[in-house]
């Protein structure tokens, strides 16, 4: 040792002091999984894990009660503390009175009648102060049943759930709806398809292609019962029906109670909620909608939203007035002249006229606007509308100004980029993304987002049996983002509403709708444009982190109560002080819920909370609450 040297002394000193400290961490590690292991155990039977979160999980309607197909049961009620936007003192919130069974806030036909009826703006939006916001649960009627599933929804609806036979009686000759003992039947008629929808769109696949999956987005305006969105989507094409809630009561919960995607909505003073080229394709059959009037205002809104080469769909008054007139109780030359002013509107859009056969018209947008520049001068066509962002919609006045288009530079070329086949497109890289406009997400973003709700997916079909056994059939996401859990969802028989909070930071609903499929813009301290109990699975994923600090979550929450239907799921995603307060509110909305782990695991501070509505109905003669 007297003759070791000083180079092998240091290096033997370094090797114990790595020894040292690899034993000390491999100690520190060993313990930390033991302590996670050991507080983030599983309940060993289900009666501990019922004791732990205070809730009867056994009536959890939906979730599965298979302990090896589901996450633990978390309880974090004594060790997480949050102060969050919510009214004082919540525990059983009481049923409204029953006359606010059939309650749209935001289209009130009370509140209504005080605005303006120039332009048919007091059918608008218009919501209750914060002083008439309801503090109870809209209560369903006293017989109210489960819907039909998909697709015997499309033809039939219990009467008791929507109570209104005044469409039966005034649509009788053009079957719209009919009663037949407890249920309604809907066979698929209209004001202008007496032969079915079926037909009357056969009809139009003879003047333009809907079966080879480039059109796949589609809008109604004035729907009525939505019989043709209904047998639209039998040829993969979706349609966001609209019409206001009117003397045609309940046209729109009909359509919704059918399963077939539709919301209240009317063209008046403001834009359409959807973003600009959304939809491949526009319909209006007798929608009472006045083109030609207001300097072609509706007709240029109608411009926004088509895709570029989109189709617009007229049928009823004007078209063949020659034929109908008498029928419609107008002279010829009050029809013609209407003929020849939506003419002239298209023309000054430039619009191409594809077609005019029997009760059909048919429009073409342009792919790019070239040649409409050019001819400025000779068409005097609107103005192009300086310094507009084309997508904003929510509360925005329309303008008869033309909606611009992305530069191109072929006149050949499709402005803004051209979109996929339908099914190919549901996964294919939408243009918005493709052409870098939306700030933040690029391809390959996009492609883990995908990826991303494929494991999203796999676990809720774990912890949510009816997910896949056709129990639900219209769904919301709250916060749809890219569009990832609709096209999770794309091969089961379900619709998703995808809804992408007002004033968002990116804008992504044009991206959903680039992906073939719909959805609306929503500001979420204001309640949304349906009847109530029209869903079936809502999705709340970030939504109350986005609103705590806006408005009052009990209200939220009571408007997710009143949209979704009894027995109904939602599922929320967010940190665990977030869900540990929306929790304690649920659980005074007779709501069934319980916490679970991120499908990564225990150790993503995101919870997955799984909440059911309790079936419960109203009582005929209840007092005001």
């Amino acid at each position: 040792m007297a003759n070791e040297s000083p180079k092998q002394h240091q290096l033997e000193a370094k090797r114990k002091r790595l020894t040292w400290i690899l034993g000390v961490s491999g100690l520190c590690v060993l313990f930390y999984v033991l302590g996670a292991w050991q507080h983030t155990a599983a309940p060993t039977n289900l009666a501990q894990s019922i004791t732990k979160v205070a809730c009867d999980v056994s009536n959890l309607s939906g979730v599965s009660s298979n302990p090896s197909s589901q996450s633990a049961v978390l309880d974090f009620n004594s060790h997480h503390q949050i102060q969050i936007n919510k009214t004082d003192s919540v525990n059983e919130i009481p049923p409204c009175d029953m006359s606010y069974s059939e309650y749209t806030p935001c289209q009130d036909p009370q509140r209504g009648r005080k605005f303006d009826r120039n332009m048919m703006k007091y059918r608008e939006r218009h919501c209750p102060t914060k002083d008439e916001l309801l503090l109870c649960l809209i209560p369903a009627p006293p017989k109210y049943k489960t819907p039909f599933k998909w697709p015997q929804s499309r033809d039939y609806a219990w009467y008791d759930n929507i109570p209104h036979n005044e469409l039966s009686i005034e649509k009788a000759v053009q079957n719209w709806i009919q009663v037949e003992g407890d249920r309604f039947r809907f066979p698929g008629g209209g004001t202008m398809f007496p032969r079915g929808a079926d037909a009357y769109i056969d009809d139009i696949s003879n003047l333009i292609p809907l079966n080879d999956g480039s059109i796949r987005t589609a809008i109604d305006t004035g729907c009525g019962v939505a019989s043709w969105g209904a047998y639209l989507l039998k040829r993969n094409i979706i349609s966001m029906s609209f019409a206001p809630r009117d003397t045609h009561e309940a046209q729109v919960w009909f359509a919704l109670e059918r399963g077939v995607p539709a919301m209240i909505g009317i063209m008046a003073s403001q834009r359409l909620p959807y973003p600009a080229r959304a939809f491949d394709m526009a319909h209006c059959s007798r929608c009472l909608i006045p083109w030609h009037q207001n300097g072609g205002l509706y007709l240029i809104e109608v411009d926004r939203v088509l895709r570029p080469g989109g189709y617009w769909i007229l049928s009823g008054p004007p078209i063949h007035w020659k034929k109908y007139w008498r029928g419609w109780e107008r002279t010829e030359e009050d029809l013609k002249q209407e003929q020849d002013a939506i003419e002239d509107v298209a023309k000054r859009l430039c619009w191409k006229k594809v077609v005019e056969k029997g009760d059909l018209s048919v429009w073409q947008k342009p792919l790019n606007h070239i040649e409409c520049a050019a001819s400025r001068k000779i068409l005097k066509t609107p103005h192009i509308c300086k310094s507009d962002n084309p997508d904003a919609a929510w509360y925005k006045d329309m303008e008869t100004c033309i909606t611009p288009l992305p530069e191109v530079s072929g006149s050949d070329e499709v402005a803004g980029g051209v979109v996929e086949k339908w099914p190919a497109r549901a996964f294919a890289i939408p243009p918005r993304i493709r052409s870098g406009s939306i700030p933040g997400i690029n391809a390959e973003k996009f492609k883990e987002d995908n990826d991303l709700w494929k494991d999203r997916m796999a676990h809720y079909k774990n912890i949510i049996s009816p997910l896949t056994q056709g129990r639900f059939r219209n769904i919301m996401d709250m916060n749809a983002q890219l569009g990832g859990f609709a096209a999770a969802l794309v091969k089961y028989p379900v619709w998703v509403m995808n809804v992408v909070p007002a004033n968002s930071n990116p804008d992504t609903l044009g991206v959903v709708y680039e992906r073939g499929f719909i959805g609306s813009y929503q500001d979420w301290c204001e309640a949304v444009s349906t009847y109530p109990r029209t869903y079936d699975l809502i999705h709340a994923g970030g939504v109350f982190s986005i609103y705590q600090d806006r408005c009052d979550i009990t209200h939220i929450l009571l408007e997710m109560d009143r949209i979704l239907r009894p027995e109904g799921t939602v599922i929320f995603r967010d940190t665990v002080e977030v869900l540990v307060k929306i929790q304690t509110i649920t659980n005074g909305m007779r709501w069934k819920s319980q916490i679970m782990d991120h499908e990564s695991g225990p150790f993503n501070p995101e919870k997955i909370l799984v909440a059911v509505k309790t079936y419960w109905t109203g009582q005929a003669k209840q007092k005001q609450q």
